[in-house]
C-alpha cells in the first residue's frame, strides 16, 4: 500500500514493490511549495478521474498508476472501501496525487502543514 511521507520541505509518495511494478514507475517526491490544494475523498476508487495509462485497474477493487485526462495526469493508488487524499500540485509532472489512507483527515492535515 502506498504511503505519503511529509517532510519539512518535501513530500514523498512511496509505492510498494507491487505498486511500482503495476504503475511502471518508482516513488514520487515533490516540494511542499508545489501543493495547491489537499482534499479528502470518501471513496478513492470513485474519485479516480481519466483513463489509465499506464497502470493497473481492477474494476471495483484496485487502481494503481497514471490516470490521464484533459489537462493533466494523476498518480493513483487506491483500493475498494478506502477513503483517499488528493493532493493537487502546481508545476509538477503530475497535476495531482490520489492515495488511499486509513486516516485521511490526519494525513491531509499533515500535508497542509
Amino acid at each position: 500500500m502506498a504511503t505519503i511521507d511529509v517532510g519539512t520541505d518535501r513530500i514523498r509518495v512511496r509505492l510498494s514493490r507491487a505498486e511500482k511494478l503495476w504503475a511502471l514507475r518508482g516513488d514520487l517526491t515533490f516540494p511542499r511549495s508545489a501543493v495547491r490544494e489537499v482534499t479528502v475523498e470518501p471513496d478513492g476508487l470513485a474519485a479516480t478521474r481519466g483513463l489509465r495509462a499506464p497502470g493497473l485497474g481492477l474494476p471495483g477493487v484496485r487502481k494503481v498508476g497514471t490516470w490521464r485526462r484533459r489537462g493533466g495526469r494523476e498518480l493513483v493508488s487506491v483500493r475498494a472501501g478506502q477513503p483517499a487524499v488528493r493532493i493537487t500540485l502546481d508545476g509538477q509532472w503530475y497535476n495531482s496525487v490520489l492515495v488511499g489512507a486509513d486516516q485521511p483527515e490526519d494525513l491531509a492535515r499533515a500535508v497542509r502543514g
